[in-house]
């Protein structure tokens, strides 16, 4: 459908021609005239006039940059639990640069949260009181935090909680966050990936069998889940999506064809506050 797109952005175009010069079909002229219309018809983008004419409906926008051509920085925060608005805080992060389906160069970080660390969270992810006791407050970060989310689209497995940590630190440092949109690996995963009995991060990065090395902390965590995003990216350009904007259509309506309906915002879940 995409090289549709481009070629009804330079204006209106007969089935005919469509069906030769973008779909390259070949046959008798009333087959590949009703195999234009199987193709294009159910598609909200494209109009076509009694005459058998196309065009892009007008109301739509136009495509943006290919997914290939976007870079999404996906990110693991480890932390004291609870939520930030309740005074815990961030004790590791990572951030790992996805780019044309490579995973690049990682940053990471411990983090002195500047509180203590419940020790059912210290037995979970292995980051003790000791070993933080050095680690640099995340105001002394956040500039390399920064720098490696910005232009990027934000990704996270279960990305509401581990933005709202690092939008919670970035305002407290900076008095601003990034910009751009945010992707959720597990909404994607639920979307692309149906039939599984769990969307943790243990279930999918099984059914896709990537090792994760170093659970329950920011960096193992970040690196799986970026290996994750490109087998997920993949599934979308195969489902169609071509950008960000129909890969969350996609998602969200996937996700209302099997919730029943959009759910409420209150309704959201939350994974626990440590792991992913």
């Amino acid at each position: 459908m995409d090289r549709t797109v481009r070629a009804l952005q330079g204006g209106p175009r007969s089935t005919n021609w469509i069906a030769r010069e973008v779909l390259a079909l070949q046959g008798p002229e009333g087959a590949v005239a009703r195999a234009v219309f199987t193709l294009l018809g159910a598609d909200p983008r494209f109009q076509v006039d009694p005459s058998g004419v196309w065009r892009l409906d007008p109301a739509i926008p136009p495509p943006g940059p290919s997914l290939r051509r976007l870079t999404f920085a996906v990110v693991d925060v480890e932390t004291t639990g609870g939520g930030y608005g309740k005074g815990h805080r961030i004790t590791e992060i990572a951030v790992v640069p996805v780019e044309a389906g490579v995973v690049g160069e990682p940053y990471s970080s411990l983090v002195h949260p500047g509180r203590s660390i419940p020790w059912r969270i210290q037995s979970l992810t292995g980051i003790t009181d000791a070993m933080v006791a050095h680690a640099p407050p995340f105001d002394d970060v956040a500039e390399a935090v920064w720098s490696a989310l910005d232009g990027r689209v934000f990704t996270a497995h279960n990305v509401q909680f581990d933005w709202g940590f690092v939008e919670g630190h970035l305002q407290d440092a900076r008095g601003e966050v990034p910009v751009g949109p945010r992707l959720c690996t597990v909404k994607m995963g639920r979307a692309l990936v149906p039939g599984l009995a769990s969307y943790a991060l243990d279930a999918l990065t099984r059914h896709f069998r990537i090792e994760i090395q170093g659970r329950h902390r920011a960096l193992g965590d970040a690196l799986a889940t970026a290996r994750l995003l490109v087998h997920l990216l993949d599934a979308a350009e195969r489902e169609g999506a071509s950008d960000f904007a129909a890969l969350d259509r996609l998602v969200r309506e996937r996700g209302n064809r099997r919730s029943g309906g959009p759910r409420p915002r209150s309704g959201l879940r939350r994974r626990s506050p440590p792991g992913s």
